[in-house]
């Protein structure tokens, strides 16, 4: 029998001490670029008293909404998301003048989406990729977005978006008076802890599936204090502690089996909230899966959404609808030159005329509950 020996000064004894010490970290990392800090990027794009004191007032009042003290209807509406800026103003100058008139029965926010969740792979929105060509600037979209939500909230309009990375709120959170979690995300424990320490209401979709009770149970977590891995002001890894978020409201958005925009769909989002002791705030999503993702559809969802306002259903507290300034969806990626202007990248929308029949009819059938 042959024995083997380890050769202490050979080319193969220094191979396997190699191996021992090879790179285990970082083996499918191809660039990791250093972002600004929350309070950096603060103080680059400060936010003035003026606007503080818009947000916190708004937050106060979708409170009010969503509690049953204030009998308007939160009427949430714009792009499916924000990739042109100049469009995107446009779109806020002209929702800020058309919804002044509707104030006493509608209170109206404007999406203002900068993150898209993705089934599989496409663009990930503004923040993950403002100049659309997939380099990726992370920090200049932050920058965008902070700037873009600064001039929307100059115009004292309500600001509302989904938040999908959990890092992301601590350099925007400031400007926004309204997040929802998504389809994908309501399941999320990451989500639901971060949304206990959201400074203003959240709104809790259910699953692709159609599922409720993943978004009921994502309100019940959101709304008890946890604690969990985030990060300071300063950039620095913590451990964050929440006091819970009373101010949360369920998302119908439909779902692969189908919408559940009916009654008979409000009224199970009614008994599953109440059975865990929660207050029944609901919204109904006029998009997604309950139109059909066929914009024509959201008038049609919307107006059943009304038919139950006025029936007398008192737990409808707001409404959704992706909204641009031109009908329907342009494909992406394709050379930026050649995208129409007002036309969303990204789901199909109503455009700028069937938005204000839609807010028409809403405030018409708001009628009931100022009687």
């Amino acid at each position: 029998m042959k024995f083997f020996k380890t050769l202490s000064c050979s080319g193969k004894s220094e191979f396997a001490k190699d191996r021992l010490v090879q790179k285990v970290t970082d083996l499918r990392i191809s660039s990791s670029e250093a972002l600004p800090s929350p309070v950096e990027l603060q103080a680059e794009l400060p936010r003035t008293s003026e606007q503080a004191k818009f947000v916190a007032s708004s937050r106060e009042v979708i409170h009010d909404v969503i509690h049953g003290q204030d009998p308007r209807l939160l009427f949430v509406v714009g792009p499916c998301s924000i990739h042109d800026l100049d469009a995107g103003l446009e779109y806020a100058r002209r929702l800020k003048e058309f919804s002044e008139q509707f104030s006493d029965r509608l209170y109206t926010l404007m999406r203002v989406y900068f993150e898209k969740p993705r089934t599989t792979v496409g663009w990930k929105g503004l923040i993950m990729d403002p100049q659309l060509n997939g380099t990726c600037d992370i920090p200049e979209g932050l920058r965008l977005a902070r700037q873009f939500l600064s001039q929307v909230i100059d115009l004292e309009i309500p600001t509302a978006t989904e938040l999908l990375d959990p890092i992301s709120p601590q350099y925007i959170a400031d400007y926004l008076c309204w997040s929802a979690i998504g389809a994908r995300t309501a399941e999320s424990q990451t989500h639901r802890q971060m949304a206990s320490g959201l400074s203003m209401p959240v709104g809790f979709k259910n699953s692709t599936a159609g599922d409720l009770t993943a978004a009921v149970n994502g309100i019940v977590a959101a709304t008890k204090s946890q604690t969990f891995l985030g990060i300071t002001e300063q950039g620095k890894a913590s451990a964050v502690t929440t006091s819970g978020n009373p101010d949360c409201q369920v998302i119908l958005r439909g779902g692969s089996s189908g919408p559940n925009f009916s009654s008979g769909h409000v009224e199970e989002a009614i008994d599953l909230m109440q059975a865990k002791e929660l207050p029944p705030s609901v919204m109904v999503d006029c998009s997604h899966d309950n139109s059909g993702k066929d914009p024509d559809r959201q008038p049609i969802v919307l107006r059943d959404a009304l038919s139950q306002v006025k029936a007398g259903q008192s737990a409808i507290h707001a409404v959704m609808l992706e909204s641009n300034l031109n009908h329907g969806a342009q494909s992406f990626p394709r050379p930026l030159d050649d995208l129409e202007y007002g036309v969303s990248i990204t789901d199909a929308c109503i455009d700028w005329r069937a938005t204000e029949d839609a807010m028409r009819e809403a405030y018409d059938s708001l009628a009931v509950r100022f009687a």
